[in-house]
């Protein structure tokens, strides 16, 4: 069973995700809250695998609550839910430590694959999410190193496949291999490129032309 907690502020979005992960014997939404007020607390509490985080919030917003919820407990998996209204606040998400990030029209059909391939260290990442973390990391200009990171074939097909926001279960079926050979090339993956999290992996693969954006 897959433990969940929700951190958003609109209560008619909080009530949609709850029954999309109630209807789903594997998941449990374990707990919500409408910002990230003692969030650290929170997780200490109650100890979930994966944490769906509104970057938007009043009082304390998401960017902090990733912060927080790294701090205490960095294997955390946290899926950003984001309606992309400002390039900036994705940024300092992906700086603060955040693993994946879906489009808020797109939870119906993507969050539950998300919350999936993040119990088994994943990211998921929208289709199209890839070129604003892109246009953020350009404008802050942090990515350096050379142009090529000696991935292999395998690797590059791999990481091209991320960028369009396929899970690990997609891409292992699109590869024929197993889910856990896909872990494995990613965990290269992530070494050679000196990045941490997918969407890191994303932006840097796309300002190297390691692989071919939309």
């Amino acid at each position: 069973m897959t433990h969940i907690i929700l951190f958003e502020d609109k209560p008619n979005m909080r009530e949609s995700i709850q029954l999309l992960i109630d209807s789903e014997p594997d998941l449990k939404l374990i707990a919500m809250f409408p910002n990230c007020s003692n969030a650290a607390d929170h997780i200490r509490q109650h100890t979930p695998d994966v944490v769906l985080m509104d970057i938007d919030m009043p009082v304390v917003n998401g960017i902090e609550g990733v912060k927080q919820i790294k701090s205490v407990k960095p294997d955390t998996q946290i899926i950003m839910l984001t309606v992309f209204e400002d390039d900036e606040k994705i940024f300092e998400s992906i700086k603060a430590g955040a693993d994946g990030y879906i489009l808020k029209k797109s939870i119906a059909s993507e969050l539950l694959n998300a919350i999936r391939n993040a119990t088994i260290g994943g990211s998921s990442i929208s289709p199209g999410v890839a070129t604003k973390v892109l246009q953020a990391f350009r404008q802050k200009n942090t990515i350096p190193g050379a142009e090529t990171f000696s991935l292999s074939k395998r690797e590059q097909e791999v990481l091209e496949r991320l960028t369009k926001g396929y899970s690990y279960k997609k891409i292992a079926a699109d590869l024929f291999v197993s889910v856990d050979t896909i872990g494995s090339h990613m965990k290269n993956i992530y070494s050679k490129l000196q990045v941490n999290s997918g969407p890191e992996a994303v932006a840097k693969a796309l300002k190297y032309k390691i692989v071919k954006g939309d």
